[in-house]
């Protein structure tokens, strides 16, 4: 699989500051990884969570870091679906469903549910804004000194990409995250469903002047070879248009560097 396999969780670096977006299962790659290249000394890390639904917060107890009294987590997120944001995510590691519970972890966890749509982290200027998906869902916009970056993992862009408030909010982005699941036709048995789909993902984006958009939010039951024509016939869209839109399928590894190239 060079696609996928974990559910949502995407790392950025601006400077020291180590910014996370979503706790899906490849959370559990990322603490690996981050203790491996931290050995030692403070670790301070902030989590970004865009909605409390079970594929982006599934991940959390398997984070290594939280079982390091060095680490220092704080989460940001809205308030669960049906209870807060605390019992969201502490209560997937009661003894009904884990061996060890949240009360008991060693590290420094702090859960804020976000009073302000508007806020900074370090270096990073971060805007909140309401997704189109079931339940209390947000996507974030991650000004930096680098670059502009927009993740929507989840919400389902209205047919055509015509959604005035989206667009103002991620105009002139360098990298737009969003939920690309379905094609055409799988899209008109899933309306209402909360995802979107690529022909909208595209137009969406280069409405709004995108550099570079990264499709989002596989379907599980399609295979490299679907996410490839899935890709292609994104790209042939910019070229009808005769767009300069950049357009990738988000995979496992996968890096982008502001202002340089991917790799």
């Amino acid at each position: 699989m060079r696609y996928g396999g974990n559910t949502t969780c995407v790392e950025v670096r601006c400077g020291r500051d180590i910014v996370i977006l979503d706790a899906g299962t490849g959370l559990r790659k990322l603490g690996q990884s981050l203790l491996e290249e931290f050995p030692r000394g403070q670790l301070n890390l902030t989590l970004l969570i865009s909605h409390t639904h079970w594929d982006h917060i599934q991940g959390l107890p398997f984070f290594a870091p939280i079982y390091q009294a060095r680490s220092r987590l704080r989460i940001l997120g809205c308030e669960g679906a049906r209870q807060s944001l605390v019992s969201a995510l502490t209560g997937q590691m009661e003894s009904t469903y884990f061996p060890v519970p949240f009360s008991q972890l060693p590290s420094n966890i702090e859960i804020e549910e976000l009073k302000e749509f508007n806020f900074s982290i370090g270096h990073l200027l971060i805007q909140a804004h309401r997704a189109n998906h079931p339940g209390l869902t947000v996507g974030y916009r991650l000004f930096s000194p680098d670059g502009l970056i927009c993740f929507f993992p989840d919400t389902e862009p209205r047919l055509g990409g015509d959604d005035r408030e989206m667009l103002d909010f991620v105009r002139d982005a360098d990298v737009l995250v969003l939920d690309s699941q379905y094609d055409r036709a799988e899209y008109k048995k899933h309306t209402g469903w909360g995802h979107g789909c690529v022909d909208d993902s595209v137009a969406l984006a280069l409405k709004a002047g995108v550099k570079k958009l990264v499709l989002f939010h596989h379907d599980p039951d399609h295979d490299d070879r679907k996410i490839d024509r899935r890709l292609q016939h994104a790209r042939a869209l910019v070229k009808k248009q005769r767009g300069e839109l950049k357009v990738e399928a988000a995979r496992e590894g996968m890096i982008i560097t502001l202002g340089g190239g991917k790799k």
